[in-house]
Protein backbone atom coordinates (compact mmCIF):
# COMPACT_ATOMS: atom_id res chain seq x y z
CA UNK A 1 0.00 0.00 0.00
CA UNK A 2 1.25 3.55 -0.39
CA UNK A 3 -0.19 7.29 -0.04
CA UNK A 4 -1.30 6.64 -3.54
CA UNK A 5 -4.05 4.63 -2.92
CA UNK A 6 -5.92 6.85 -0.69
CA UNK A 7 -9.03 8.74 -1.32
CA UNK A 8 -9.74 11.92 0.56
CA UNK A 9 -12.71 14.04 0.96
CA UNK A 10 -12.56 18.02 -0.34
CA UNK A 11 -14.07 20.49 1.89
CA UNK A 12 -16.98 19.97 -0.54
CA UNK A 13 -17.49 16.15 0.08
CA UNK A 14 -15.97 15.59 -3.41
CA UNK A 15 -13.72 12.46 -3.53
CA UNK A 16 -9.58 13.18 -4.23
CA UNK A 17 -7.46 10.53 -4.83
CA UNK A 18 -3.99 11.18 -3.38
CA UNK A 19 -2.56 9.27 -7.01
CA UNK A 20 -3.27 13.18 -8.09
CA UNK A 21 -0.14 14.36 -6.49
CA UNK A 22 2.06 11.43 -7.68
CA UNK A 23 5.30 13.26 -8.01
CA UNK A 24 4.99 15.61 -5.91
CA UNK A 25 6.18 16.72 -2.48
CA UNK A 26 3.93 16.82 0.24
CA UNK A 27 3.23 17.99 3.51
CA UNK A 28 0.51 16.75 5.40
CA UNK A 29 -0.65 18.32 8.32
CA UNK A 30 -3.65 18.25 10.90
CA UNK A 31 -4.92 21.71 11.79
CA UNK A 32 -6.99 23.89 13.84
CA UNK A 33 -8.13 27.60 14.06
CA UNK A 34 -8.15 27.59 17.51
CA UNK A 35 -5.30 25.79 18.90
CA UNK A 36 -2.12 28.06 19.87
CA UNK A 37 0.02 26.58 16.83
CA UNK A 38 -2.77 28.06 14.78
CA UNK A 39 -0.44 30.71 13.65
CA UNK A 40 1.71 28.16 12.06
CA UNK A 41 -0.72 28.56 8.45
CA UNK A 42 1.56 31.60 7.97
CA UNK A 43 4.39 29.81 7.69
CA UNK A 44 2.61 26.87 5.88
CA UNK A 45 1.36 29.51 3.07
CA UNK A 46 5.17 30.66 3.25
CA UNK A 47 6.50 27.47 2.65
CA UNK A 48 3.69 26.41 -0.26
CA UNK A 49 4.26 29.68 -2.34
CA UNK A 50 8.23 29.37 -2.15
CA UNK A 51 8.14 26.11 -3.62
CA UNK A 52 4.36 25.17 -5.40
CA UNK A 53 6.19 25.93 -8.91
CA UNK A 54 8.51 23.62 -8.17
CA UNK A 55 5.96 20.34 -7.62
CA UNK A 56 5.50 20.90 -3.16
CA UNK A 57 1.92 20.69 -2.14
CA UNK A 58 0.34 21.59 1.86
CA UNK A 59 -2.43 18.91 2.26
CA UNK A 60 -4.53 21.01 5.52
CA UNK A 61 -6.82 18.39 7.10
CA UNK A 62 -8.78 20.32 9.78
CA UNK A 63 -9.19 18.00 12.86
CA UNK A 64 -11.52 18.80 15.91
CA UNK A 65 -10.21 16.47 18.08
CA UNK A 66 -8.50 18.20 20.19
CA UNK A 67 -9.95 20.12 22.82
CA UNK A 68 -12.52 21.31 20.33
CA UNK A 69 -10.11 23.22 18.73
CA UNK A 70 -11.68 23.44 14.83
CA UNK A 71 -14.82 24.72 15.39
CA UNK A 72 -17.23 25.55 12.72
CA UNK A 73 -18.30 23.53 9.31
CA UNK A 74 -15.55 23.19 6.38
CA UNK A 75 -16.34 26.29 4.62
CA UNK A 76 -16.12 27.90 7.87
CA UNK A 77 -12.85 26.82 8.23
CA UNK A 78 -12.05 27.49 5.13
CA UNK A 79 -13.02 31.41 5.24
CA UNK A 80 -11.19 32.04 9.02
CA UNK A 81 -7.72 30.52 6.64
CA UNK A 82 -8.15 32.48 3.79
CA UNK A 83 -9.32 36.08 5.52
CA UNK A 84 -6.73 35.35 8.64
CA UNK A 85 -3.66 33.76 7.05
CA UNK A 86 -4.31 34.35 3.12
CA UNK A 87 -3.84 30.42 2.56
CA UNK A 88 -3.73 29.33 -0.96
CA UNK A 89 -3.30 25.57 -0.54
CA UNK A 90 -5.65 22.69 -0.31
CA UNK A 91 -7.68 22.42 2.18
CA UNK A 92 -9.88 18.77 2.42
CA UNK A 93 -12.71 18.06 5.10
CA UNK A 94 -12.87 17.74 8.98
CA UNK A 95 -11.41 14.34 10.10
CA UNK A 96 -10.68 12.83 13.06
CA UNK A 97 -6.79 11.58 13.34
CA UNK A 98 -6.98 9.05 16.22
CA UNK A 99 -8.69 6.41 17.23
CA UNK A 100 -11.95 4.21 16.04
CA UNK A 101 -12.79 7.23 13.74
CA UNK A 102 -9.46 7.93 12.59
CA UNK A 103 -9.25 8.57 8.87
CA UNK A 104 -7.24 5.99 6.72
CA UNK A 105 -4.93 7.98 5.85
CA UNK A 106 -3.62 8.64 9.13
CA UNK A 107 -3.96 5.12 10.26
CA UNK A 108 -1.67 4.93 7.25
CA UNK A 109 0.58 7.90 7.83
CA UNK A 110 1.23 7.13 11.88
CA UNK A 111 2.32 3.24 11.06
CA UNK A 112 4.92 4.51 8.54
CA UNK A 113 8.03 4.77 11.50
CA UNK A 114 11.20 2.67 11.76
CA UNK A 115 9.03 0.22 14.63
CA UNK A 116 6.11 -0.56 12.79
CA UNK A 117 4.32 0.74 15.58
CA UNK A 118 1.42 3.27 15.51
CA UNK A 119 2.48 6.39 17.29
CA UNK A 120 -0.44 8.54 17.65
CA UNK A 121 -1.39 12.20 16.83
CA UNK A 122 -0.42 13.91 19.93
CA UNK A 123 -1.80 17.26 19.11
CA UNK A 124 -2.57 19.63 16.42
CA UNK A 125 0.05 20.84 13.25
CA UNK A 126 1.59 17.50 13.10
CA UNK A 127 3.43 17.79 10.03
CA UNK A 128 4.27 14.82 7.17
CA UNK A 129 7.03 15.46 4.85
CA UNK A 130 6.05 12.79 1.66
CA UNK A 131 8.37 11.94 -0.75
CA UNK A 132 8.15 12.21 -4.55
CA UNK A 133 7.42 8.67 -4.47
CA UNK A 134 4.35 8.71 -2.08
CA UNK A 135 7.04 8.06 1.15
CA UNK A 136 7.05 9.20 4.46
CA UNK A 137 10.69 11.09 4.64
CA UNK A 138 10.12 12.59 8.44
CA UNK A 139 7.36 13.66 10.90
CA UNK A 140 7.60 16.76 12.67
CA UNK A 141 6.42 17.69 15.61
CA UNK A 142 3.52 20.38 16.38
CA UNK A 143 6.52 22.43 18.24
CA UNK A 144 8.17 22.17 14.76
CA UNK A 145 7.57 25.17 12.91
CA UNK A 146 7.52 25.19 9.14
CA UNK A 147 10.32 27.87 8.52
CA UNK A 148 12.35 24.74 10.05
CA UNK A 149 10.99 22.36 8.14
CA UNK A 150 12.32 24.66 4.80
CA UNK A 151 15.73 22.64 4.29
CA UNK A 152 14.07 19.47 4.46
CA UNK A 153 11.66 20.48 1.31
CA UNK A 154 13.98 21.88 -0.16
CA UNK A 155 16.55 18.67 -0.18
CA UNK A 156 13.18 16.51 -1.40
CA UNK A 157 12.47 18.34 -4.26
CA UNK A 158 16.28 18.03 -5.34
CA UNK A 159 15.74 14.37 -5.08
Amino acid sequence: MSIYDFNVKDRSMNDVGLGDYKGKVLLIVNTATGCGFTPQYKGLEELYRKYKDQGFEVLDFPCNQFFSQAPGSDEEIHSFCTLKYDTTFPRFHKIEVNGDNADPLYVYLTKQNKKGKTQKIKWNFTKFLISKNGEVIDRFSPMTKPEKIDKFIKKALEE
